[in-house]
């Protein structure tokens, strides 16, 4: 799910557990990341939602991404944890817990 600054309130607020998939189109690793991680939290039952950082700067300088890709979980509505960067799937799956 793709989402704005209003949509990233509401699905971070709504959802106990949930993973934030900072991105852009023009990034290779990111692009490579994708599917790992789409796939992983469906496995899981982890809600995901992705912020294209082109389009929603000030979500990305809210949350001091900066490497891409950045992948940022929240429970409760506050963050986590975090990685930057394309890591293996066996570390998506121990990061969802």
């Amino acid at each position: 799910m793709n989402l704005d600054e209003k949509q990233f309130q509401e699905f971070v607020k709504k959802n106990k557990v949930c993973v934030v998939d900072f991105w852009a189109p023009w990034c290779g690793p990111c692009r490579m990341l994708a599917p790992i991680l789409e796939g992983v939290c469906a496995e899981k039952k982890v809600p995901l939602g992705k912020v294209d950082i082109d389009c929603e700067r000030g979500l990305a300088t809210e949350f001091g991404v900066m490497s891409i890709p950045c992948v940022v979980k929240f429970k409760d509505g506050k963050e986590t944890d975090r990685f930057v960067g394309l890591v293996p799937k066996e570390r998506i799956i121990k990061f969802l817990g």
